[in-house]
C-alpha cells in the first residue's frame, strides 16, 4: 500500500463511540495511507468513550480523563506526531478513498501553500454539500461556505480565507510558529482564528475540490445546543477583537456590533436570548487580555491592513446565502 509518510492525521474524539469505527475504516481504505493516525479520547462520559480495544493496532491512542476541547486536544496530538504536515479530521468525518492521495498531490502542486481545505459532503444527505472552505465576512462573521447547498454548486479549486477544521491540513512549521490552536477558545472558531493569524503572516489557504470527506457535523455537540451557541458567539467576538488588523478594526467595529445585535435579537426565536447575552458578557470580560494579545500579534504581522482587506468577503448577499468565496491561486 503506498504511503504518504509526511502526513499525520489527528482525531479528537468526544462522545464519538458511534462514529469512530466508520471514520477509521475510511482511513484504512485509502489508496494512499497516511504516515500515522493519532486518536485522542477527550474525556467523554461513560458509555460514550472510545477505548484502545475499539481501535486497530495502527492507531496511536491517547486518553484524557477530562475534556480538553477541540483546540487543546489537537495541540496535544500534534505534540505526539511527527509528520511535516498535520491533518485534522473530525471523528464524524469519513474520508473518501483517495482523500490522502489528493492531499499529497496538493502538497506537490502548491509548494508555497501552507493550509489546505477539503470538500465536505453531507453524510446524511449525499445530494448536499456540508462545506467548501471558511469565508470571513468584513462584518466579523465567519461562515462555512456552501453549507447544505446542492452539490451542483461546488466551486472549482482555489484560494479561500481558511480551511474548515473538520478536514484540514496545515504545514507543521506554520502551525507551530502560530503556537497551534488558541486553547482559550476550547471549541468553535479556533480554526477561523488559526487561519486568520496565518493570513496575517502572509500564508495562504487553498480549498481542494477533489480531496473530499462525508461529514455528519455537530455529532458531538448539536448545532443549536447551548454549548455550540455560547462558544460560537464568544469566540467570534474574540477573533474580531484580537485579529482584525490596523485601521480595519475601528472602521469595521460598528458593523461587527450591529451584526451581533441583530443575531442577538434573532436568538430569541430559539429561546437563547439570555445565553447569547452571557456569551457577549464573557467575551467582553476578557477585553484586557485580548488587547494585550492584540498588541503583540499586530506588532508582529507582516501583512498590511489594505492587503488583508482583499482577503475578506464584502458581499452581504453572500453572507446570507453562504456563497463560496473561492479565488484563483496566485503563483
Amino acid at each position: 500500500m503506498p504511503q504518504a509518510p509526511d502526513i499525520s492525521v489527528h482525531i479528537v474524539a468526544y462522545r464519538s463511540h458511534e462514529t469512530i469505527g466508520r471514520c477509521l475504516a475510511a482511513l484504512e481504505a485509502q489508496t494512499v495511507r497516511p504516515g500515522e493516525v493519532l486518536v485522542l479520547e477527550n474525556g467523554s462520559p461513560d458509555g460514550e468513550r472510545v477505548t484502545a480495544s475499539d481501535l486497530p493496532d495502527w492507531v496511536t491512542f491517547i486518553e484524557s480523563d477530562t475534556n480538553l476541547g477541540f483546540a487543546a486536544g489537537n495541540n496535544r496530538l500534534v505534540e505526539k506526531s511527527s509528520g511535516r504536515w498535520v491533518v485534522f479530521l473530525n471523528p464524524d468525518a469519513f474520508a473518501r478513498p483517495d482523500w490522502i492521495e489528493q492531499l499529497a498531490a496538493a502538497i506537490e502542486r502548491y509548494p508555497d501553500i501552507a493550509l489546505f481545505g477539503s470538500t465536505q459532503y453531507s453524510a446524511e444527505r449525499p445530494d448536499l454539500l456540508d462545506g467548501a472552505g471558511d469565508v470571513y465576512h468584513a462584518a466579523g462573521l465567519a461562515y462555512r461556505a456552501a453549507y447544505m447547498r446542492p452539490i451542483s454548486l461546488l466551486p472549482e479549486e482555489g484560494e479561500v480565507f481558511g480551511p474548515c477544521g473538520a478536514a484540514a491540513m496545515v504545514r507543521r512549521d506554520v502551525f507551530e510558529a502560530l503556537n497551534g490552536f488558541d486553547e482559550s477558545f476550547f471549541c468553535y472558531n479556533e480554526d477561523v482564528d488559526l487561519a486568520f493569524r496565518a493570513r496575517l503572516f502572509g500564508h495562504r489557504a487553498v480549498q481542494l475540490r477533489d480531496a473530499a470527506v462525508d461529514h455528519m457535523g455537530y455529532a458531538s455537540s448539536g448545532r443549536r445546543s447551548e454549548f455550540a451557541t455560547y462558544h460560537g458567539v464568544r469566540n467570534r467576538i474574540w477573533v474580531f477583537a484580537r485579529d482584525m488588523p490596523g485601521w480595519l478594526f475601528p472602521v469595521l467595529a460598528p458593523f461587527h456590533i450591529i451584526a451581533n445585535l441583530a443575531l442577538w435579537g434573532a436568538s430569541a426565536r430559539q429561546g437563547q436570548f439570555g445565553l447569547y447575552g452571557r456569551a457577549v458578557r464573557d467575551a467582553l470580560a476578557d477585553w484586557p487580555r485580548l488587547m494585550r494579545e492584540r498588541r503583540g500579534l499586530q506588532a508582529a504581522r507582516t501583512v498590511k491592513p489594505s492587503v488583508f482587506a482583499r482577503m475578506m468577503c464584502w458581499n452581504s448577499r453572500a453572507l446570507l446565502t453562504r456563497e463560496p468565496d473561492i479565488r484563483p491561486v496566485q503563483r
